[in-house]
């Protein structure tokens, strides 16, 4: 018997109810809904034209969710591969054209990406989470690459994280503007 294919649809815009495909839940872990409808609540009309970028990936969900909201481009940054598959899958089934895919760990490739980006973007970041094999520092890691944000190229840092994870008041030269709480999980956005 063929196992059920994980999915998720694109909730508002151009790309409504197109499906995302989803990888295991060993590799990733998906956004609730109800923290990327908080998300887009925040952004509202903020994304539209501007450049978005996923810094873990995953099925890209955030991103396409954020094209589909009349973002102009999204990057998308994803490690496994397994997972990177089901993203390019994904980019080239929903916005082929608008999408950029980049395989590799985001520690090494963000720090070379945020050379050649040319114009302000948002930025979300959705490390996995501190308590998976491996990911003890994981947060000292990602407010490490944060920091190396030119000013002039971000518009608004969101970082998803656990909740028990305290967040910076400042990271370098951003700002904690607000942080809100869905259970175990919490968007802090950095300014």
């Amino acid at each position: 018997m063929k196992s059920k294919e994980l999915t998720k649809k694109i909730v508002a815009g151009k790309y409504k109810n197109l499906n995302i495909k989803l990888p295991s839940s060993d590799s990733t872990r998906s956004t609730k809904s109800i923290m990327k409808e908080s998300l887009f609540n925040t952004l509202q009309f903020d994304i539209v034209g501007e450049n978005f970028v996923e810094v873990f990936g995953g099925s890209g969900s955030i991103g396409l969710e954020a094209l589909s909201r009349g973002a102009s481009h999204a990057y998308f940054f994803e490690k496994d591969k397994n997972a990177y598959k089901i993203l390019r899958e994904n980019c080239f089934n929903i916005a082929k054209n608008d999408t950029t895919c980049i395989n590799g760990n985001s520690f090494e490739e963000f720090p070379k990406f945020i050379k050649t980006l040319k114009k302000p973007a948002f930025f979300y970041f959705d490390p996995p989470f501190s308590i998976r094999e491996g990911m003890e520092n994981i947060y000292e890691k990602t407010l490490e690459i944060i920091s190396m944000i030119p000013k002039e190229l971000s518009l608004l840092i969101i970082v998803e994280h656990m909740s028990s994870q305290k967040m910076p008041e400042s990271i370098s030269t951003y700002t904690l503007k607000k942080t809100k709480k869905f259970g175990k999980s919490s968007l802090s956005y950095y300014v």
